[in-house]
């Protein structure tokens, strides 16, 4: 277990090995556990809160700072259900190549993004055409 915490995957390897894809799964775990526990605080700390300022300005500033942690803990919710989708793909055998093209999304992009779905290639053709229907 301890030669574990201190494995990092590379390229000399083969591609989404045992080894790899236990790496992985440990990280995205990790990763929804730290997401999940952020999301039980933040219900936790609005319930204490006293939604009964005097002060109008306190209230305004309480409200806002509400739709802030709200919004964040909506992208983090996103966020899991990607982590789990991630996980599926693990279990599926598919986690590690790219969903449109098939080849291996690279070890150091998994490692950045271990929620990433396409190669480095299909993601940047991705974000053109995003920014070509942004800009229409």
């Amino acid at each position: 277990m301890g030669a574990q915490l201190h494995y990092k995957p590379n390229e000399d390897e083969p591609y989404m090995s045992e080894q790899q894809l236990t790496y992985f799964r440990n990280k995205l775990m990790k990763w929804r556990e730290d997401l999940q526990k952020e999301t039980a605080e933040t219900l936790h700390n609005m319930q204490e809160e006293s939604p009964n300022e005097p002060d109008t300005n306190d209230r305004a500033s309480t409200e806002t700072d509400r739709s802030l942690e709200l919004r964040t803990r909506d992208r983090e919710r996103k966020l899991i259900l990607k982590i789990n989708q991630a996980l599926e793909r693990i279990d599926a055998g598919v986690y590690g190549f790219c969903e449109e093209t098939g080849v291996p999304i690279g070890v150091a992009r998994l490692d950045a993004r271990p929620i990433a779905t396409l190669c480095l290639e299909a993601q940047e053709i991705h974000e053109r055409l995003e920014k070509t229907q942004r800009d229409e």
